[in-house]
This record gives C-alpha cells, structure tokens and sequence, in this order.
C-alpha cells in the first residue's frame, strides 16, 4: 500500500493554511505557508495512523484524490513500520517469531514495531524481509492534483 493521502488546504481568515485529510480524519493541522502546512500534515498524518494502529483499528487505504487536492506522503519511517504490522498480520506472525527469525529478542521487537520509537530503517527492512515483503521508496514533489 501507498502510504500518500489527498490533502485539502484552506487559508483561514488569519492566513494560515488549514490542512486537513477525508481518509484520516483525526489529521487537522495549520501552518503559515502551503508548504509548511503539508509538512505538518505529514506528521498529523502519521501520528493518526499511529493512533490507529495502537487502537488496533485498520489503517485507512488512502483515496484517488480529486482535483485541487495535494498528495502527502507519511515519513518514510511511519510508513516502514506500517507495512511491517502488515506484513506480520498477513503472514499470522507475532512478536515473538518474528524475534525467532531474526534472532533477535522479543522486546527488540516490540521496539522495532513501535510507532513511536525511532527504530533504524535498516532493521524495519531486514524484518519486512524475513517476511517476504519489502518497501519501495520515492522522491516526489507536493504538487496539487490537476484536473
């Protein structure tokens, strides 16, 4: 899954930008500029999901987004972990085997799918791995979506 969710932006009577999420409603944040409010939206982005997982709930699969709305990517990181729950969902893996095949510790584990722990990339992707799953990373400029 791609974790890039449309993005509406609203400049509010104070000339803040407004950044909210259809898909991830819990995402609301503002910034002075365009820029800085997609930014922001990344994180609010990523802290919902977060939310979402530790609440056991599914992650939202973003939507095709509809013209004038802005396409924004969680941190890469976020979006690392969530694919690895993912993965051990889909192949009935839990902490425990998963620290088995990486000949690791189960509290590694814990740490390593931790949303809140600033875990190595490397590790995420060894344990997306040993799953049979991997990410796919790419560059893209925050562009508003045309007609």
């Amino acid at each position: 899954m791609r974790y890039v969710y449309p993005v509406t932006l609203v400049k509010d009577e104070d000339g803040e930008f407004l950044a909210t999420s259809r898909d991830v409603p819990e995402a609301i944040t503002s910034g002075a500029t365009e820029s800085e409010a997609l930014q922001a939206m990344s994180d609010a982005l990523g802290a919902a999901l977060a939310g979402y997982v530790l609440d056991q709930q599914g992650v939202p699969s973003p939507s095709t987004p509809a013209q004038g709305e802005y396409l924004v990517p969680v941190a890469a990181l976020v979006a690392a972990k969530l694919a690895l729950r993912s993965a051990m969902q889909s192949e009935g893996v839990n902490n425990t085997e998963l620290a088995r095949r990486l000949h690791l510790s189960e509290g590694a584990i814990r740490r390593l799918v931790d949303m809140d722990h600033a875990s190595r990339m490397d590790g995420v992707i060894a344990a997306l791995a040993v799953l049979g799953a991997g990410i796919i990373i790419e560059d893209q400029r925050q562009t508003m979506v045309a007609a």
